[in-house]
């Protein structure tokens, strides 16, 4: 089965790795001969890799602004303005417009990716046409989580004695009203893709539903070796908070001897500036050269993975693990600790080292690739054929179809 399909898409996504998967499904879908349209609420990010110029049409709908938000977030200049403009109901009640007119369209199929403010969309409760949904991860409910966050060094008025018990009942509450309408919306979605095994896993798990694995791709025509000088940093990518695992980053490097460690460069699409605060504080104790960078271009960002003596990786239960590809893509091995969707893509002794986590065997992992020269470029040759092999946007656009394809195949059952 092959024929042109007609795919209507619904997101909700801020700026990040699931906005950067969602562009390369569409490139490919249209490119092959597919008809495409974006429906989208206001609030989601079109700033960020803007969908306009690749599908055939984005169709954009208005959330109703709340005049008592506006009033109440406008002392709050750190709140994005569009979050300060509505509510979570009126994003609901346009979701709900948007299922509606879907219903009466004669797309084959609603393709859909996760809300900003949700995790699952509201949309699927309204949608009566073949969907899918692809679930980049559940709602993190995950222990090691709370605890990494609650390490962010934070002066407010939220740490006053008095005030705390009451700001932690309030965080409490929002967790588990966020976690049981995740889980309500997720019941009425009835076509699931997942971004790795570890996130099939976690799907199951939460939701009790099935998910197919559907890997992502990566753009080789842009993510590719350069044959620059590698110079002696070694770099991670990815937001600058808690669960990325920059602390033991920091914490591993100060392990390597002086004469050969390596200075520490971050990039990140956004930060939390009193984590920021924390790991610069961290790393100037530690002796560790750390740079910071955000919101660079992907020139930029190419550029520093091409020029990486090793990318280093240790977020928490990371559900797919992006990151490793691209290094990979450019050439340069990894440093990864072993766990979540990490052990899907970076393969232990043949494009990367995997650790434990543990700051004395990573850094150890780390003085190894980069003192073994023979070693380092095996890593890098068997990365370039890997992706080329098996993670191209072709090889991630093919299997995305054949599960669309399966799923019309179904319905006719």
């Amino acid at each position: 089965m092959t024929k042109q399909l007609k795919i209507a898409v619904f997101h909700n996504l801020p700026s990040g790795g699931a906005k950067r998967s969602l562009y390369t499904y569409i490139d490919y879908l249209t490119k092959h001969g597919h008809i495409v349209d974006v429906f989208i609420p206001e609030t989601a990010n079109e700033e960020y890799l803007p969908l306009e110029p690749i599908a055939n049409n984005v169709i954009k709908y208005d959330v109703k602004p709340s005049f008592f938000r506006e009033k109440i977030y406008s002392i709050f200049s750190y709140v994005p303005a569009i979050i300060k403009k509505v509510s979570l109901n009126n994003v609901f009640n346009t979701e709900k417009k948007i299922a509606v007119d879907l219903n009466s369209s004669d797309y084959d199929i609603i393709y859909c990716e996760q809300d900003q403010f949700t995790m699952t969309p509201i949309i699927f409760k309204y949608l009566t046409k073949p969907n899918l949904y692809y679930c980049q991860q559940p709602i993190r409910t995950d222990k090691i989580l709370k605890i990494v966050n609650n390490q962010k060094k934070k002066s407010s008025i939220f740490n006053n004695r008095l005030i705390k018990p009451f700001a932690q009942y309030f965080v409490n509450y929002v967790e588990t009203r966020d976690y049981e309408r995740d889980l309500e919306f997720a019941q009425y979605s009835t076509n699931l893709l997942a971004n790795s095994y570890f996130s099939h896993e976690n799907i199951l798990r939460q939701y009790g539903k099935n998910a197919y694995v559907s890997y992502i791709g990566v753009d080789t025509s842009m993510f590719k070796p350069y044959n620059l000088e590698r110079e002696n940093f070694v770099l991670s990518v990815g937001t600058c908070i808690p669960p990325k695992g920059y602390d033991f980053l920091i914490k591993a490097i100060a392990h390597i001897p002086e004469n050969q460690r390596p200075k520490l460069v971050l990039v990140g699409n956004s930060s939390d500036e009193g984590w920021v605060n924390y790991l610069k504080t961290l790393a100037n104790r530690k002796n560790v050269k750390l740079d910071i960078h955000s919101m660079i271009s992907d020139v930029e960002l190419i550029k520093l993975y091409n020029t990486a003596k090793l990318v280093v990786y240790a977020p928490y239960l990371e559900p797919f693990g992006y990151v490793p590809l691209e290094a990979m893509a450019c050439g340069t091995p990894v440093v990864g600790v072993k766990e979540g969707g990490v052990k899907e893509t970076v393969q232990h002794n043949k494009t990367g080292l995997l650790t434990q986590r543990d700051e004395k065997s990573f850094a150890k992992a780390i003085i190894t690739l980069s003192n073994n020269k023979e070693l380092w470029n095996k890593f890098s040759y068997n990365g370039i054929k890997t992706i080329q092999s098996y993670w191209t946007l072709e090889h991630a656009g093919n299997r995305l179809l054949n599960h669309i394809y399966r799923i019309l195949d179904n319905q006719d059952d």
